[in-house]
């Protein structure tokens, strides 16, 4: 399968079928698996014997779609977990100590910056956040403890860029763990182990499933870290459902051609709304005036599905336009088919200080929009009359 291209992969990497030849992946809704002897059943515990044990670190659907995964990351290994976060948290908890410290960008998901400033803060394992656009920042925050370096891009909800190549020469240099969020791109439009990154964490409740169904994560990358992520996660529980791993592996069937419609709709509408008189910049990779623009071209092959944008006025303003959309939905999620739209200085980012949100851009007039796959046409009625209505 590693000769073929991402898309085949997706698509044509299956478990065995069973004795009904099934064309579908078949679905093993079992908590455990049995043996035919006490000799096999040790072997297994032991390590000596390939088999399933127990479905909370392993399951035939589980391990299709994390090889899915892994083939289209380029990933040697890989683990599913229950949830994003949970991939986030067990990932990091599994690869550090008391007494370690992690540097991470400023520009990260809300509940990731928790765990960071409220969670690990109690087991002595501190962070020192480094800012996109000031990379001598980087050099001061290395310190004789750090262990981790870890970044989000395309940045959520700013949609900045980080520079792949660079942060990977970085962490290599100080002889950190480079660590990539690639929940927004998704393995289709980046790969960041091609440009140096040792793990990739997936939120797969996001674009990977598509349709906003059903909750899940994963971490791929070099087996070696893999092993210690297993091992933990064996014993701490965050496992992906055989359930949602069978409804996974599916949507990885379908990403390549979901990620060129959202990047197609979300560049046009992008486009459309920077000439809004009502709109005070719009951010979106693939737009030549986004400041990362190159680096967008150079990692990414389209821009993807979410795009921010400013609006003139307050944040009575941002919630006004809100309340006047119709179709487009407001939620909390991104990725799905259908339109999102959200005001993340009120809602997903409340929780950080203003100093906090103002250093990471997350300014009152922010909205970020998830695009979907309805007709182009369409969301852009929506936002325009929205717009209007403010």
């Amino acid at each position: 399968m590693k000769d073929k291209k991402i898309e085949t992969q997706a698509i044509r990497h299956q478990i065995e079928t069973t004795h009904a030849k099934e064309h579908a992946s078949p679905l093993f809704l079992t908590s455990s698996f049995t043996y035919e002897s006490a000799e096999e059943m040790r072997a297994a515990f032991a390590g000596e014997l390939d088999r399933n044990i127990y479905s909370r670190f392993s399951n035939p659907n589980f391990d299709e779609f994390i090889t899915k995964l892994c083939l289209m990351e380029g990933a040697e290994a890989g683990y599913a977990f229950a949830t994003g976060m949970s991939a986030v948290f067990s990932t990091f908890a599994a690869l550090t100590q008391s007494g370690d410290h992690i540097i991470s960008s400023r520009s990260i998901f809300g509940s990731t910056h928790s765990v960071f400033t409220k969670v690990f803060p109690k087991w002595n394992i501190q962070t020192t956040y480094v800012d996109l656009n000031e990379t001598e920042t980087w050099e001061q925050a290395i310190q004789g403890n750090s262990k981790l370096l870890y970044i989000e891009t395309p940045t959520n909800p700013g949609i900045d860029l980080i520079d792949l190549a660079w942060a990977a020469d970085f962490a290599k240099k100080h002889g950190l763990i480079f660590i990539v969020d690639n929940c927004f791109a998704t393995p289709y439009l980046q790969q960041p182990m091609a440009f140096g990154a040792d793990l990739v964490i997936h939120s797969a409740t996001k674009f990977i499933d598509g349709q906003g169904r059903v909750l899940g994560g994963a971490t791929v990358g070099h087996k070696n870290l893999i092993d210690e992520i297993y091992a933990f996660s064996r014993s701490t529980g965050p496992a992906l459902s055989p359930f949602n791993a069978w409804i996974l592996s599916k949507s990885l069937e379908t990403l390549a051609v979901r990620m060129d419609r959202h990047s197609e709709n979300a560049l046009k509408i992008s486009e459309h709304l920077s000439s809004n008189p009502k709109i005070a910049w719009v951010k979106y990779p693939f737009l030549p005036s986004h400041p990362q623009y190159e680096i967008a071209k150079k990692q990414m092959k389209a821009g993807g599905g979410v795009f921010a944008f400013g609006i003139k006025g307050d944040a009575t303003q941002g919630q006004h336009f809100l309340d006047a959309i119709e179709m487009c939905s407001l939620t909390a999620n991104l990725g799905d088919t259908r339109t999102i739209v959200s005001h993340p200085y009120s809602t997903t980012h409340a929780k950080l200080s203003e100093e906090e949100k103002e250093k990471v851009g997350i300014s009152p007039e922010l909205i970020r929009v998830s695009v979907g796959l309805e007709h182009v046409d369409d969301i852009v009625s929506d936002l325009e009359k929205a717009l209007k209505s403010i």
